[in-house]
C-alpha cells in the first residue's frame, strides 16, 4: 500500500496502526495539500458484502458528526478490492499508549481527558448514533492536549464472527458493557460503561475485569465485582470514584441517563465541597445474570417415631428398584427408535420447506439510474426486486440533488427474486466552513486557502486601517469565517490591515490660528501648544511655524500639532521710510526708474520696490524696516541702468542722522518751438504708467509720479494744478 495513491487523490506515506478489523496508513490528500488518516479493511472483509455495506452504511453516518473531541471522516470509498475510509490525521498517540507509559494518570489530567470524551458521546447520542466501542485505542491525544474519539458507529459493521478474530476486537471485551456480552441491544448507557472502564483503567493503571479468554472476561463483567478503584489508588478523591462505581453499574438503569449527566458530573467533581462527598451508596435488585450461592441440601430433620417408618420406606423402594430398573431398560429402545423417526420427518420436512423457498427464479435488474429514489424503487420493485432504505447518499457534481446515480447491480444482471439492491443518491454538495485567518500574514492566509483548494486568482484583497492589527495582518474575510463556502467556485476577500491610519500634515505658516485650527481639523488632527513669538517678516496673528510635524509628514488622526503665531515686529524693530531723489535723462523726457531695496525683513534681500516712468525729478518713498544687525540699502536703475546706491544705517535712522541723498545728475534739453497745438497752460509733463503696489505696505508700486504727491506714510495723492503752483512757490 505504501506509496499506492487511492482514488486518484490519497498518496500512501506510511502505515500507522491496525486492529482485528482495518489496518491504518498516513497519506497526502494531493487535492487539498493535507495529511490524511486512512483505515483499510482487512482482506478476510472484503469479499462479505453484507460486513461491506453495514461498513460504509456506519461510517457515512458517522460522517456527520462535527465535534471537536470527534475525529472528522472526510471520504469512503472502495478501490478494487481495496476499501477506505479518510478520516482525520491526528498528531499524537492514543491513550492506551499514554497509559503503557505512565499510568496511574494524574486525576485532573484523567477527569479532563473523560470529560472531553463524554462531550463527544453526548454529541453523538444527540443524533443517534452509538459508539459501541469505546477503548483507549479509539481515543487520540493530540500534541495540543485536545482529545479526539475515533471509529464512530463502526463497532455495528462488526458480525458476530468478528469476535474470534486478533487484536483489537478482541480486547475490545474488557470494555464490553454486561448487556453487550449478553449480546442484547446496546444502546448510550453502553457507551457510558466503556467510559467509567476507561476512567478506572487511567486513575488504577489496571483493568477492572481480566480472565484467560474473552468468554472468562465477559463473565466477569455479567456476574462479578471489581475492585474499588480507592483501594488500588487512594490518591482519587470520593466524589470521583462515585463516578467510576456509578457508571460501571451492571444494571443499566443505575447508571448515569445520559452522557450529558455524565459530563456534568465530571466537571464538579473535583470542586473543593465535592472531594470528599460520601460514598455513593446503591440498592442491588434482583437480577437472573448474578452468580448466587445455592444452600446445600440437607436431610430433614424427623422424630424418633417416624424413625421406623422412614426406615421401612427406604427397604421398600430398594425392593422395588430392579423392577422399575427393568420396565425402563426394555423401554427404552423403543423411546429413541421413535424419536429418531420423529426427527427424520422433521427434517425431510424442513428441507422440503427450505426448497420450496428458495426456488425463486431470477430476473435481470433494470437500469434505475437519472431517477428519483422513489421512482427507482417503483421501478425495482415491477421485477419483484426491493431498493435497500436508506439509500446511500453521496454528492455527484453532474447529478441534482435526490437522483439515483449509481446502483450495486450493473443493469441487466441476473439476480434472484427479492433481491435487495443498494442505491447512491446524489445530495447538495457539502460545503466546509471558512477557515479562521484572522490575525494571519496576508501571504499565509493566501497559503491555507489555496490548500483548501481556492484558486490564487479569486482572492482578492482589500486593505483598510486599524488600530487592532499590524500592517500586513488579516482583518477578517468575506464570507467570514465559519460560513459555508465553496472552494471551487467561490471568490475569497481578504481584508488586510494597512496599520494605524494616517493623514498627511497640512502647511500652516502664513495662516491665522484660527484657519490653522480648522485645516487641522478638517484633516482629523487637533491643535495642540500655541506659542508666541516675534518676526521681522510676519504680521501679528500669523503662524510662522509648527512642530513636531512639518509640511509633508504623516501622522494618526488625533495627534496634537504644535504652533508658533506671530506677535508682530520685535520692540528693537524700526520703520524707516526714505525719500529717494530721482530724475529723467532729459528734463521733459519719459524715462523709467526702477527701485530694489534689502532690509531686515525675513526675505529683505533684493526685493522689489516697483518701475516708475518719470519726465521730471521728484523723490520717491521707500519704507524700509531696520533692525540693529541689518542696516537697508536701495539701488536705482534709470532705463536699465543702473545709477546710484544709498545705505542706510540701523543707528543714523534711529538718531535721525541719516544723510540727505544726492540729487541725480540731469541734462537740460535743447528750447523747442512749442507745439502751435498744446496750450501755453499745459502741463508739460507726461503722465506716467501707474503700477499696481509689490510690497504690501500701502504704497503703490512706483511711489510718487508727476501729478501726485505722497505723504509721510508714502501713500499716493492726487494734486491739481492750483497746489502744484503753491509746492512750486513754496520751494522757491
Amino acid at each position: 500500500m505504501i506509496g499506492h495513491e487511492l482514488g486518484g487523490r490519497y498518496q500512501v506515506i506510511e502505515r500507522i496502526g491496525g486492529g482485528g478489523m482495518a489496518l491504518v496508513y498516513r497519506a497526502h490528500d494531493i487535492l487539498l495539500n493535507r495529511n490524511v488518516a486512512i483505515k483499510v479493511l482487512r482482506n478476510q472483509f472484503v469479499h462479505d458484502e453484507e460486513f461491506i455495506r453495514r461498513f460504509r452504511r456506519e461510517a457515512q453516518s458517522a460522517a456527520s458528526l462535527s465535534h471537536p473531541n470527534v475525529v472528522s471522516i472526510y471520504d469512503v470509498g472502495q478501490e478494487d478490492e481495496i476499501h477506505y475510509i479518510v478520516m482525520e490525521y491526528v498528531e499524537g498517540k492514543n491513550l492506551n499508549e499514554i497509559i503503557k507509559e505512565r499510568a496511574p494518570l494524574q486525576v485532573d489530567e484523567s477527569i479532563r481527558i473523560a470529560s472531553q470524551i463524554c462531550d463527544a458521546l453526548d454529541h453523538a447520542h444527540q443524533n443517534q448514533i452509538i459508539h459501541r466501542d469505546i477503548k483507549p485505542h479509539n481515543i487520540l491525544i493530540g500534541r495540543n492536549g485536545r482529545v479526539k474519539v475515533t471509529d464512530f458507529g463502526i463497532a455495528r459493521a462488526v458480525t458476530s464472527t468478528t469476535i474470534t478474530q486478533t487484536g483489537s476486537v478482541v480486547g475490545s471485551v474488557h470494555y464490553f458493557s454486561p448487556e453487550h456480552a449478553k449480546g442484547v441491544a446496546t444502546g448510550e448507557k453502553s457507551d457510558l460503561y466503556s467510559l467509567g472502564i476507561v476512567l478506572y483503567q487511567m486513575l488504577t493503571g489496571v483493568l477492572p475485569f481480566l480472565g484467560e479468554s474473552p468468554i472468562s472476561v465477559a463473565l466477569k463483567h455479567l456476574q462479578e465485582e471489581f475492585e474499588e478503584p480507592r483501594l488500588l489508588n487512594p490518591l482519587i478523591p470520593q466524589s470521583v470514584e462515585n463516578v467510576i462505581l456509578r457508571s460501571m453499574r451492571k444494571n443499566p438503569e443505575e447508571r448515569y441517563q445520559s452522557a450529558k449527566e455524565m459530563l456534568k458530573d465530571l466537571e464538579t467533581c473535583l470542586l473543593p465541597e465535592r472531594r470528599s462527598e460520601s460514598k455513593a451508596q446503591f440498592h442491588d435488585e434482583e437480577d437472573e445474570d448474578r452468580t448466587r450461592v445455592i444452600p446445600a441440601i440437607r436431610p430433614m430433620q424427623r422424630g424418633l417415631n417416624s424413625r421406623g417408618g422412614g426406615e421401612d420406606r427406604m427397604r421398600r423402594d430398594e425392593e422395588e428398584m430392579p423392577r422399575s430398573s427393568a420396565k425402563r431398560k426394555r423401554g427404552r429402545p423403543v423411546l429413541w427408535i421413535s424419536l429418531t423417526l420423529l426427527l427424520l420427518l422433521a427434517m425431510g420436512g424442513l428441507v422440503w420447506y427450505v426448497n420450496d423457498k428458495f426456488d425463486v427464479g431470477e430476473v435481470a435488474v433494470p437500469t434505475v439510474t437519472d431517477m428519483s429514489f422513489e421512482a427507482a424503487k417503483a421501478e425495482l420493485a415491477k421485477v419483484g426486486l426491493t431498493a435497500e432504505e436508506p439509500p446511500t447518499e453521496a454528492y455527484n457534481a453532474n447529478k441534482e440533488p435526490g437522483i439515483v446515480w449509481k446502483q450495486s447491480k450493473e443493469p441487466d444482471t441476473m439476480v434472484k427474486e427479492g433481491t435487495s439492491i443498494a442505491l447512491t443518491v446524489s445530495i447538495a454538495k457539502e460545503l466546509p466552513a471558512m477557515i479562521d485567518l484572522t490575525g494571519k500574514p496576508k501571504e499565509d492566509a493566501e497559503k491555507l486557502l489555496i490548500a483548501e483548494g481556492v484558486e490564487q486568482s479569486r482572492i482578492t484583497e482589500d486593505p483598510r486601517f486599524s488600530a487592532d492589527f499590524a500592517e500586513g495582518q488579516v482583518i477578517s474575510t468575506e464570507p467570514a469565517t465559519g460560513s459555508p463556502y465553496d472552494p471551487e467556485t467561490a471568490t475569497i476577500k481578504l481584508i488586510v490591515s494597512q496599520g494605524q491610519e494616517t493623514t498627511p500634515i497640512p502647511d500652516l505658516k502664513g495662516h491665522t490660528k484660527e484657519d490653522a485650527q480648522a485645516m487641522l481639523e478638517a484633516a482629523g488632527l487637533v491643535l495642540g501648544e500655541v506659542k508666541e513669538e516675534s518676526s521681522f517678516s510676519d504680521e501679528k496673528g500669523i503662524v510662522i511655524n509648527q512642530w513636531p510635524y512639518e509640511k509633508g509628514d504623516t501622522a494618526s488622526p488625533g495627534e496634537k500639532i504644535n504652533i508658533t503665531v506671530s506677535t508682530g515686529y520685535p520692540p528693537e524693530a524700526l520703520e524707516y521710510t526714505f525719500k529717494v531723489p530721482v530724475a529723467p535723462s532729459l528734463e521733459g523726457k519719459k524715462t523709467k526708474i526702477r527701485i530694489i531695496y534689502a532690509d531686515a525683513r525675513k526675505d529683505g534681500e533684493n526685493q522689489e520696490w516697483g518701475t516708475r516712468t518719470i519726465a521730471k525729478s521728484q523723490n520717491l518713498s521707500v519704507n524700509l524696516l531696520l533692525a540693529p544687525n541689518k542696516d537697508g540699502s536701495i539701488s536705482v536703475y534709470q532705463d536699465g541702468d543702473f545709477i546710484a546706491t544709498y545705505t542706510i544705517k540701523y543707528s543714523d535712522a534711529k538718531n535721525g542722522t541719516v544723510p540727505d541723498p544726492e540729487p541725480p545728475v540731469q541734462h537740460t534739453p535743447e528750447p523747442t518751438q512749442a507745439p502751435t497745438d498744446v496750450p501755453a497752460s499745459a502741463d508739460p509733463t507726461v503722465e506716467p504708467e501707474i503700477l499696481p503696489p509689490s510690497n504690501g505696505d500701502g504704497n503703490t508700486g512706483a511711489g510718487n509720479q508727476t501729478g501726485l504727491t505722497t505723504d509721510n506714510a508714502g501713500n499716493v495723492q492726487t494734486t491739481s494744478n492750483k497746489d502744484k503752483v503753491k509746492d512750486k512757490g513754496k520751494s522757491k
